[in-house]
């Protein structure tokens, strides 16, 4: 298959992973360097350990688990780690903002990806507008507790479950304007907001062990009994109907069923993949942040359930006060009041960050799709602090107007289907990129595969039918309005479509020089010209640019074949239609990293002026 076949311009054209991660935008689409390994995990932990830390185990224990809701927590964090390998080793790939969506692009095209792009905005955009909702309650709640008055003329603007509401709209301008103001001042606050909640956290477990009985955790797996009746999942419906059975809580099937709502407390990794073009030596740093920040969420889970679990049992967490959030009102239970007080001002903590980080990720998804032209590209403008401020501007907007009209509480699983549906998408990229393209560098790899593809893909396809049969409807609604929006412009408008159609033209031909005699090599830095023939033992002067003729390097049709990026104007040369940018500067055609550079000696990126450390010895070695 040529390479004009494979990037016919229809819409299930690919983006070459040469330019997903070389392209240069000009000054205004760039974004701003200001991420670690270790803003990585935090960034992850923000997003990750929100309020759900501080009920989800109690909820899950009382009405579907027991005391094997611990193991629950292992299984949902045990398919959520197989979903983070497949991220890591894209993320070292192609470390792009556009995460998921970049992804689908370079593996199975554009129409794809706008698919999964589609999801994710929704998916962002509903969890920041849940979130503040839930912010508002969470206040509302800690304002009473610590008996603060609320004044009569706003009782029916704050703490509402829908409807207008002062306090969620108060945090989301209050994060929009703060990610306005460039992404080192968010950073900062960000990481002060996770230290302060995961001491919460450590005082939270303490705490709780000091009331903490074994007997609390026995029978592990109470009898299963009937489902109380509720809202059907797709898996319940599909055993109805092939066996005529009925769901069931508790004992094996329960503890298997607590595992997709506990999945949705882990979500939030990959959105440290958005971070990718923030991020310095990115195709390293993001996985190891990617899998260290999930590893130490599902620690800090874990381990709040087991004491929670073990202070209160199932019974016990069955009969709190619903009006308080669960872990406070068991500390009001065991008469440790004053912690009650401490996870309020947590779990507020904690939804702030979550906000944060999820409109952080949203912008870098709006920017990166917009840019490519399938969202208006002024979306893409950058600030004067080199971050995306329109995007942030039009995201931060829509989430305020969706949080104040819409009854979004009860779309919370439209969230997960969004995450889990990229999910999907992610993991299959991972065996498409590994068919179509094995020459690539991967610094990280996932292991095992395709064995461990397979096995992410059905356990994640697993937690989709978990879902309610009315979430699915409602996605697909979503999904049909996404695709007609890309009809009608995404596909006009994509810039892969608009430089497929009008390649660059190639630079005008110098004037014919006289051939040299025979036996005589042309003048150094003189390019042999058309129609020169040469002559035998006659080879190319050093460094002169070899046009075509009977030379074998020019005569070859090259790593890029003889397309619109053809050996002519392959990636890297001035008259590629996608200038690089700063992650193709240092590669070789196929993918592969330049050498590191020599003590006091410049990257080949062009960046970091200071000279580099002997390669032995020290900390910074690679």
């Amino acid at each position: 298959m040529t390479l004009d076949m494979r990037m016919r311009n229809n819409m299930f054209r690919r983006l070459p992973v040469e330019q997903a991660t070389g392209r240069l935008y000009g000054g205004r689409h760039r974004l701003r360097v200001v991420y670690r390994t270790r803003d990585l995990v935090v960034l992850g932990l923000g997003v990750m350990i929100g309020s759900g830390i501080f009920k989800i185990a109690g909820e899950q224990a009382s009405s579907t688990a027991g005391p094997g809701v611990l193991v629950s927590f292992l299984i949902a964090g045990g398919v959520c780690v197989l979903a983070a390998l497949a991220f890591a080793e894209l993320s070292s790939i192609i470390p792009v903002a556009g995460s998921a969506y970049s992804f689908s692009y370079v593996a199975f095209g554009e129409v794809w990806a706008w698919v999964v792009g589609w999801a994710l905005i929704m998916e962002l955009l509903l969890a920041a507008s849940v979130l503040a909702r839930v912010w508002s309650l969470y206040a509302t709640q800690a304002l009473h507790d610590f008996g603060v008055p609320i004044p009569s003329g706003l009782g029916d603007l704050i703490g509402q479950q829908k409807g207008p509401d002062v306090f969620a709209l108060g945090i989301l301008l209050l994060v929009v304007l703060m990610l306005a103001g460039g992404s080192r001042m968010s950073l900062k606050s960000l990481w002060f907001m996770v230290l302060a909640k995961v001491i919460v956290i450590g005082l939270v477990i303490a705490t709780a062990l000091k009331f903490f009985h074994p007997g609390n955790l026995t029978p592990f797996l109470p009898p299963s009994q009937p489902a109380p009746a509720s809202d059907k999942t797709v898996l319940d419906a599909v055993l109805g109907a092939v066996g005529g059975g009925t769901p069931h809580v508790f004992g094996t099937w329960g503890m298997l069923a607590a595992a997709p709502a506990i999945a949705f407390a882990y979500i939030g990794f990959d959105l440290i993949a958005t971070a990718s073009e923030e991020t310095d030596d990115a195709p390293r740093k993001v996985p190891r942040g990617i899998l260290t920040a999930l590893v130490t969420a599902i620690v800090l889970y874990v381990a709040v359930a087991f004491a929670l679990v073990g202070m209160m049992g199932m019974d016990g967490i069955a009969k709190l006060n619903p009006d308080k959030l669960l872990l406070a009102a068991a500390f009001d239970s065991v008469g440790a009041g004053a912690m009650g007080k401490i996870v309020d001002v947590g779990a507020m903590l904690a939804l702030t960050t979550v906000i944060l980080v999820l409109m952080i990720s949203l912008t870098r998804v709006v920017f990166s799709i917009s840019r490519d032209g399938l969202l208006p590209r002024p979306l893409a403008a950058m600030s004067r602090y080199k971050v995306p401020s329109r995007a942030t501007l039009v995201a931060g907007g829509a989430a305020v107007v969706m949080s104040q009209t819409v009854d979004v509480l009860t779309l919370e699983q439209l969230v997960v289907i969004g995450s889990l549906f990229a999910f999907l998408f992610v993991a299959a990229a991972v065996l498409a990129l590994r068919r179509s393209r094995p020459d690539l560098h991967r610094p990280f790899r996932m292991p095992a595969a395709p064995l461990v593809v397979l096995v992410t893909i059905v356990a994640v396809g697993w937690l989709m039918l978990n879902l309610n049969v009315q979430t699915w409807g409602y996605f697909a609604v979503w999904m049909g309005v996404g695709l007609v929006l890309y009809m009608v412009y995404g596909r006009r408008k994509s810039q892969m479509k608009l430089l497929l159609d009008a390649p660059p033209e190639r630079p005008a031909a110098a004037r014919l020089a006289p051939a040299p005699p025979p036996g005589m090599a042309p003048p150094p830095g003189m390019a042999p010209q058309h129609g020169m023939v040469p002559q035998p033992g006659m080879a190319p002067p050093p460094g002169a640019a070899t046009p075509p003729g009977p030379w074998d390097l020019y005569s070859s049709p090259g790593p890029y074949g003889t397309g619109p990026w053809s050996a002519e104007r392959r990636p890297g040369t001035p008259e590629s239609p996608y200038p690089t940018g700063r992650y193709s500067t240092g590669r070789q055609p196929g993918g592969q990293f330049a050498r590191d550079p020599r003590p006091g000696e410049r990257h080949p990126s062009g960046q970091g002026d200071e000279p580099q450390e002997p390669p032995h010895g020290g900390r910074h070695r690679r």
